[in-house]
């Protein structure tokens, strides 16, 4: 038996589950388990006579594609409530949609939205509880909401003297870390912590890092991914893929959101209502070609650019429905050399070359999503993408040393 730790705060116990110590590069000596399935399968002691609330959505499912939700019940735990993130507990609904709080059809238990009128959870919502279990597929990225989420719930939890477990998952893009750090100043839904855009955590070791950061009291665990190395892109796991968004349908389609996203605060389509969303940006008035030259001049590592054209359908972002637009997409061909932030970087001021008066950036929501203002004044000035990049090697560098004592993966 592989030697296993579990995360309880900042302080490590021995306990059957966890990660195997397998050394990069090894065979691994049995299947990556997630979180929700080592608890179920090793560590059910740690729900004996407790009522569980459980945070998850369409992605907590195990190897096989049974729900967290069946999984917990046919081992005997007590479930008593269901807790949704954005997207709510089947993962349909449209981004930034309010989703209101309902009842499972199939067990009757109520689900709590924790993306309506508040992210937090209430007292009376946690009246019922003792334990609460996340379990959610983080994407790697910052502005995704699960962090956000999940702290929400960490602070509720602690102010009602609840325990919180976190039932981890790989970061399905691996351990690279890539990007600018958030300034504090402007911590949002869609960036909690002063972290890089592409910060090469799981969930668990965010919200370890946030109860640290944020000076939290909640009773926190993890239960880590058995086997799981940060190396190890999703496609290595052998676990099943089931889109987190309705936008982010596949691994492809993560790889490129870390920098894509923020075309998401520009006058471009980033993809939605088509077949490609966030592998993809485009606009009516868009010059593929003068774009295309510019951009594969850079040379970029790891990834592909061609033009192609894509026609919004219901897009939910207002921009260019049922509009035939001119795009380019990108396609990953080495993940382990590709850098979406500086890709990102390069393909907006090569179309701010091109169509100054066009490109239409919105302050507000283009600094929410870069984490302060600096990244955009810089692009404005044009200022070149690798000075930008290197200008981040410093606040990464310690990054890279404030998230040490976190970390649950070799």
């Amino acid at each position: 038996m592989h030697s296993r730790v579990f995360r309880w705060g900042l302080r490590v116990v021995p306990l059957l589950a966890a990660c195997s110590g397998a050394a990069p590069g090894s065979v691994d000596p049995a299947p990556i388990r997630s979180g929700l399935e080592v608890l179920v399968e090793d560590s059910l002691h740690l729900l004996r006579g407790a009522r569980v609330g459980l945070v998850s959505n369409q992605a907590g499912i195990d190897r096989h594609g049974t729900s967290g939700v069946d999984l917990l019940l046919a081992a005997g735990v007590r479930l008593t409530a269901l807790y949704s993130p954005e997207h709510g507990f089947r993962g349909t609904a449209a981004p930034g949609e309010a989703v209101a709080s309902s009842s499972d059809p199939t067990t009757g238990l109520p689900i709590y939205s924790l993306y309506g009128r508040s992210m937090t959870p209430t007292p009376e919502m946690l009246a019922d509880v003792d334990v609460l279990l996340i379990d959610l597929q983080d994407v790697g990225a910052r502005y995704f909401t699960w962090l956000a989420s999940t702290v929400e719930v960490m602070r509720a939890a602690a102010d009602a003297g609840k325990l919180v477990l976190i039932l981890d998952r790989p970061n399905p893009i691996g351990g690279e870390v890539q990007g600018n750090l958030l300034d504090p100043a402007f911590a949002s839904a869609v960036g909690r912590l002063a972290i890089p855009m592409r910060h090469g955590m799981t969930l668990g070791e965010l919200a370890l890092l946030a109860r640290r950061d944020l000076g939290l009291a909640t009773n926190i665990g993890v239960i880590p991914v058995a086997g799981w190395r940060r190396s190890m892109t999703f496609d290595r796991t052998g676990l099943p893929f089931v889109p987190p968004s309705p936008n982010l349908r596949d691994l492809e389609a993560l790889y490129h959101y870390p920098g894509l996203c923020l075309f998401e605060a520009t006058a471009l389509s980033v993809g939605r209502g088509t077949d490609a969303p966030f592998r993809q940006v485009g606009a009516p008035w868009l010059d593929t070609s003068a774009v295309l030259v510019r951009v594969r001049a850079a040379g970029l590592p790891g990834v592909r650019f061609e033009g192609v054209g894509f026609t919004p359908r219901a897009p939910g972002d207002g921009k260019f429905a049922d509009t035939s637009l001119a795009g380019i997409r990108l396609t990953t061909t080495d993940p382990s050399r590709y850098d979406p932030t500086l890709t990102a970087l390069v393909l907006l001021g090569a179309i701010a070359t091109v169509h100054p008066a066009q490109i239409g950036y919105d302050p507000p929501r283009f600094d929410r999503l870069a984490g302060g203002p600096v990244l955009r004044e810089q692009l404005v000035s044009g200022q070149q993408p690798r000075e930008i990049v290197a200008s981040w090697s410093d606040e990464l560098a310690r990054f890279l040393a404030r998230r040490g004592a976190v970390l649950l993966y070799p």
